[in-house]
């Protein structure tokens, strides 16, 4: 199907088409949240020398994973000009033909690249929805695909995808710690060697009527931990004590959350938070966005040290077998990170 970026531009919508209209009635259309700052984690402190710096970032990070699972990562030592170049291609990508964007059009979610353009929802009617949004998604590990289009994909997304996973071992090596395990407990038994990484780019032109679309709906994410940057154009959303909270990034710093396997992982203690995009109808919003799991076989269950403390809450559950049948789960249905729980 065309994509969100060829309808905007071939006619002059003074309306939101009825396919992506999430909300039929104004009266229950999205109200954007309030404005809140997240924790931040200075990134440099975990290698700090000195142990009371170290500790106190690892206490930091503990309760920013636990109290809102949700924090901002500043030096974070990935080269601002990487990331500018790396938005640049992904707006050269969604630049691209429409029929060179489709060559990568599939309906299989486990399809190594993948591109997808008003991905559908199913309400409790089981009617079709549309996503205010044009997608590109790939795996990068433990096996590395990327599109060979446009020219600089590989070698920025390569380097991008390596910085991130040590990006992502280091913090999970602080939360380890955090959880009173030893650093390495969570690389183990999660076998990050071989760890699950997908790269995506999320593109959200101009809408006519932002308050009855949706980028993405509210959802949580399958993995362990997820790093998400944009260009500038704010559309995050995040539900903390039951409210939904609109976040803004401090400048170069990258949006870090929990995911389903960490909370899982951690028995409970640190939760996977439920967040959604908004849209808006002035500037095109791009973010790029890269899910961190487990690797693809590990058969995920609370951390054996934390069951001294207090019985599993969760059941086991193979990490790809988790990502497929979440990918299937409709709207209506208990999510699936709720259907793991034994008490």
């Amino acid at each position: 199907m065309a994509s969100v970026k060829a309808l905007v531009q071939s006619q002059d919508l003074k309306s939101l088409p009825s396919d992506y209209a999430h909300f039929k009635d104004s009266q229950k259309s999205i109200v954007a949240g309030p404005e809140v700052s997240l924790p931040v984690i200075d990134f440099s402190l975990l290698s700090s020398t000195n142990p009371d710096e170290r500790a106190k970032v690892i206490e930091d990070l503990g309760k920013a994973c636990e109290e809102w699972g949700f924090f901002m990562v500043v030096n974070h030592g990935i080269p601002e000009n990487l990331i500018n170049s790396l938005f640049n291609v992904c707006n050269e990508f969604f630049d691209m033909p429409e029929e060179e964007k489709l060559k990568f059009e599939t309906t299989n979610p486990l399809y190594p690249v993948m591109v997808r353009s008003g991905s559908t929802i199913h309400d409790k009617s089981n009617q079709t929805v549309l996503f205010w949004r044009d997608y590109l998604r790939f795996f990068v590990h433990p096996e590395f695909y990327y599109p060979d289009k446009p020219q600089d994909f590989r070698d920025l997304i390569s380097e991008y995808s390596q910085r991130t996973r040590d990006l992502a071992w280091k913090l999970l090596q602080g939360i380890s710690q955090s959880l009173g395990m030893e650093e390495d407990y969570i690389q183990k038994a999660m076998d990050l060697d071989h760890s699950t990484q997908i790269f995506a780019a999320n593109y959200y032109p101009p809408c006519p009527q932002p308050e009855l679309a949706i980028g993405i709906p509210p959802h949580t994410d399958h993995g362990l931990l997820t790093f998400l940057l944009q260009n500038g154009v704010g559309g995050l959303e995040i539900q903390h004590e039951g409210q939904w909270f609109h976040v803004n990034a401090l400048p170069n710093s990258i949006f870090v959350n929990t995911a389903d396997q960490l909370e899982v992982l951690s028995n409970g203690k640190y939760k996977s938070v439920w967040h959604r995009a908004v849209v808006n109808n002035e500037k095109t919003r791009i973010t790029l966005v890269v899910p961190n799991g487990p690797s693809p076989d590990t058969i995920v269950t609370p951390a054996a040290p934390l069951l001294r403390e207090a019985p599993a809450a969760y059941g086991p559950m193979k990490y790809m077998e988790y990502v497929n049948v979440q990918r299937v789960t409709r709207l209506h249905e208990k999510p699936l990170l709720d259907r793991l729980k034994l008490h």
